[in-house]
């Protein structure tokens, strides 16, 4: 008995390349078809079909500063004046949007006391930041952005061009 049965018939070779070229050819017509598309909105679908979510742009950044004074496994902002002089000049224009990163320096007595945590003691620091420039009327609430990192004791205020919102 032989692995190909003889009565079968035998499919043209040519058959295989036309079926891979009807194919390129659908698929670069639904690629013309999709650059009518919103690019926004076919970003977005794509994303859907993959399962991400969502992510809002990162603004530009423009400007930069830094809170300093955190004690070891300490939110408490020890000085408060350069930080908010800086945030209040600098945020003036309504275009603009305010990161702040809280950060640890790494260590083992650089984390949240109650949990042991280094990314919930930058999460408090940036906290603290944000509420002490929201409770002086410095910016926006809606204009701030919270993030967490590692590097030093601090908290880094990234101001950032975000351009006119539709």
């Amino acid at each position: 008995m032989t692995a190909f049965d003889e009565d079968e018939a035998a499919r043209a070779p040519w058959l295989m390349t036309l079926a891979d070229l009807s194919l390129l050819l659908v698929g670069f017509f639904v690629f013309l078809q999709a650059t009518r598309v919103d690019p926004a909105k076919l970003a977005a679908g794509i994303r859907a079909g993959f399962g991400v979510s969502e992510a809002a742009p990162a603004p530009m950044p423009v400007d930069i500063a830094t809170a300093t004074g955190f004690a070891p496994g300490s939110a408490v902002l020890a000085d408060t004046g350069s930080a908010l002089e800086w945030a209040r000049g600098a945020a003036r224009d309504p275009r603009t949007r305010l990161r702040i990163t809280g950060e640890v320096d790494g260590s083992a007595a650089d984390v949240d006391p109650a949990t042991g945590s280094g990314p919930i003691l930058a999460a408090d620091r940036a906290r603290a930041v944000a509420a002490l420039l929201v409770r002086q009327r410095a910016v926006d609430p809606a204009r701030i952005l919270l993030s967490t990192g590692r590097g030093q004791r601090r908290a880094v205020l990234a101001l950032g061009y975000e351009g006119d919102r539709q």
